[in-house]
């Protein structure tokens, strides 16, 4: 039954997002801060369950696209997402029926509730990720099997690229990106237009539902004086995430990051209190495999994150300093994500990592 998204469920969808999305998406407090304006004015989010969108309904993902660092430099007014989806509309000659995020993790998950509220549109709890990841044909709408193109770019100046691709969404990603870097380094997307049926068969289901249960789950484990590490671990394997599990507590000794090509790419090295075990982190955009030594701890698709030692909370890619005392924490991904369709585009080798992918829980139970 479609549901009503409260002003009260914001802040723990934003957390549980900032969780999902892996160290990457962007930070959700700008976005947290326009959609709460939003519905403060009156404004209502309808969030629909992928299985009640009629087979037959024009479903349009939207997001950012670029590095998240300049988010932070070039905070969105709001308009910029909506006119990306009205020109999208006017090009395909049809208005849109439903809105769905083209990732669940970080500002993400923020930028189609923002749309979803303007416009009056529902939203569909999924996506097309499962979390955040850096390009555009990483999605499991185009792995099995819709074009992500036409997709229209918006930035803050108004100025508007459509760019057709076809069912090639790699070109689709490449082409976009260049759009994007000349746009500043950010832009605004409506993507990878689908039919309800499509969006039954290729997302991910109940993903901001679950970002919000996440959320939620760290609030109240600090409510109820409960350790939010246990907490979290409990809940993931309740859903098609299925396992949560603490790396390594310690703080952080070195972070190299560089904005380039559109995308935030570096390494972060945390070790333990007392210095003897240290795990590095490779991210672009978001964190793609920890290593300990030679050890390969986890890689993607699964999930690493960064979280507050103390309070569980995420800690993004651009957000990482030294000193910061932290948990690395990992977690699994659900099925559709695990299959060789899936793996040959968000895999290990599509980051140009030298590695063969290894489900966490496996990796885990070898340390």
């Amino acid at each position: 039954m479609p549901r009503q998204l409260l002003l009260d469920d914001l802040p723990d969808l934003a957390r549980g997002a900032a969780l999902l999305g892996a160290g990457g998406g962007g930070d959700p407090y700008i976005g947290l801060l326009l959609v709460t304006a939003e519905l403060e004015r009156g404004a209502t989010i309808t969030l629909l369950d992928p299985d009640e969108v009629a087979d037959d309904a024009l479903v349009v993902a939207s997001a950012f696209m670029g590095a998240p660092t300049v988010v932070i430099e070039k905070i969105p007014g709001g308009d910029e997402p909506v006119m990306a989806l009205r020109k999208l509309e006017l090009h395909l000659g049809r208005t849109a029926d439903a809105i769905i995020p083209m990732e669940c993790g970080g500002l993400n998950s923020m930028i189609p509730l923002l749309v979803a509220a303007r416009t009056g549109l529902p939203i569909v709890d999924g996506d097309g990720m499962g979390r955040a990841f850096p390009e555009l044909q990483m999605e499991t709408f185009g792995v099995y099997g819709v074009a992500g193109s036409p997709i229209a770019i918006c930035n803050e100046r108004g100025h508007v690229a459509i760019i057709e691709t076809g069912h090639d969404n790699a070109s689709m990603e490449w082409y976009a990106r260049a759009v994007t870097v000349r746009m500043g380094g950010v832009a605004y997307i409506a993507e990878y237009p689908m039919t309800g049926t499509q969006v039954k068969q290729t997302a991910i289901h109940g993903t901001l539902s679950l970002a919000l249960e996440l959320g939620r789950v760290i609030r109240t484990a600090h409510e109820q004086h409960r350790n939010p590490f246990t907490a979290l671990v409990e809940c993931l394997a309740g859903t098609i995430y299925r396992f949560g599990h603490s790396l390594l507590e310690g703080k952080v000794t070195d972070v190299e990051r560089q904005s380039a090509d559109g995308f935030v790419r570096g390494t972060a090295r945390i070790a333990t209190f007392d210095g003897l075990r240290t795990v590095e982190l490779t991210f672009q955009n978001e964190h793609l495999m920890a290593r300990s030594g030679d050890r390969l701890l986890a890689v993607a698709p699964d999930l690493i994150t960064v979280l507050d030692a103390e309070t569980a909370f995420p800690i993004t890619t651009e957000a990482l300093r030294y000193g910061q005392r932290v948990r690395v924490f990992v977690i699994g991904t659900p099925e559709i994500m695990r299959t060789p369709e899936a793996l040959e585009v968000f895999g290990p080798r599509a980051f140009g990592l030298d590695e063969e992918w290894t489900p966490v829980e496996q990796l885990v139970a070898l340390t």
